[in-house]
């Protein structure tokens, strides 16, 4: 149910304010083009840019357009424990399919405080729940340990979106957790990489601009067709290091607003590319046929 790419939607805005009917075309334009899964306010989605009622709205507004299409895993963490026991409960209240968590971010907690944090979120829920380790944002790594320990405790756990370069604790956590336990690939580089070792698959930016593509590397190594999977990954690979020259959503919004799709407007404290970058950007974005 929750193997495949996973679409981190971004959150659109329209002269200062969130745009719900560009966020459900964004989610047309996703399923239509082989969306195995959708989020939202996920990292890519500018959760801390929202409030705690934008958040609900928009996903309130995604499950109306999801429609049960596909699997539907909005992300109802934050750096708040009280925000994310109401977001997380609002979304299952919701009928969502499952929640993405977070681990906070800023405040740096120990391990021993994270497990805390996610086994009291955890027993409140009882829907399919994803661990989201990002320690770029958060300063903070959810050690194999602790994933081992939140699953003993809370079975409904299912598996960890892992945003952490390190390819060495993502073979050891799956070596620890066992292939059931769905692992996704939260860097593009290494999408290709976690499908091979047995991950569940990946949770990519990336695929905003290109889904189609993105969306087949899954479909192409559950084929088994690993040469056209590897090929498809080093094609990618440019677009995938451009959307990241600056902080994630910024590029891919940028983009977006180029396509036609939605403003490509961001929130304060985030701002629009720096000029070399946009231009960098636009050249790419004309390399893959995005843009004219």
């Amino acid at each position: 149910m929750f193997r495949g790419s996973i679409v981190p939607i971004v959150t659109p805005f329209k002269n200062g304010d969130v745009d719900y009917d560009g966020l459900q075309r964004l989610i047309d334009f996703q399923i239509s083009n082989g969306a195995h899964g959708i989020s939202v306010t996920g990292t890519t989605g500018e959760p801390s840019s929202l409030t705690t009622d934008e958040r609900k709205e928009v996903i309130r507004v995604a499950k109306a357009a999801v429609a049960g299409r596909v699997p539907f895993v909005p992300g109802t963490g934050s750096a708040n424990h009280a925000e994310t026991q109401e977001l997380s409960q609002f979304a299952q209240n919701l009928g969502v399919d499952g929640v993405m968590l977070i681990a906070p971010y800023y405040s740096r907690p120990s391990q021993h405080a994270l497990f805390a944090h996610f086994d009291a979120v955890c027993k409140r829920l009882s829907l399919p729940v994803i661990l989201y380790n990002i320690p770029g944002r958060t300063a903070v790594n959810i050690e194999i340990d602790t994933v081992a320990r939140l699953k003993e405790a809370n079975p409904h756990i299912i598996g960890v979106k892992e945003s952490n370069k390190d390819f060495e604790h993502i073979n050891r956590l799956l070596h620890k957790m066992g292939l059931d336990f769905m692992v996704y690939s939260g860097i593009e580089l290494l999408c290709f990489p976690i499908l091979a070792i047995g991950g569940a698959g990946y949770i990519s930016a990336t695929a905003n601009l290109m889904p189609k593509e993105v969306n087949s590397l899954y479909d192409l190594c559950v084929a088994g067709k690993w040469l056209e999977a590897r090929a498809l990954h080093y094609k990618m690979m440019t677009l995938n290091d451009a959307v990241f020259l600056e902080i994630n959503p910024v590029p891919v919004k940028t983009a977006l607003g180029w396509m036609g799709k939605i403003s490509g407007e961001v929130r304060l404290p985030l701002a629009a590319l720096a000029p070399a970058n946009e231009a960098k950007l636009r050249k790419i974005c004309q390399q893959y046929g995005l843009v004219e």
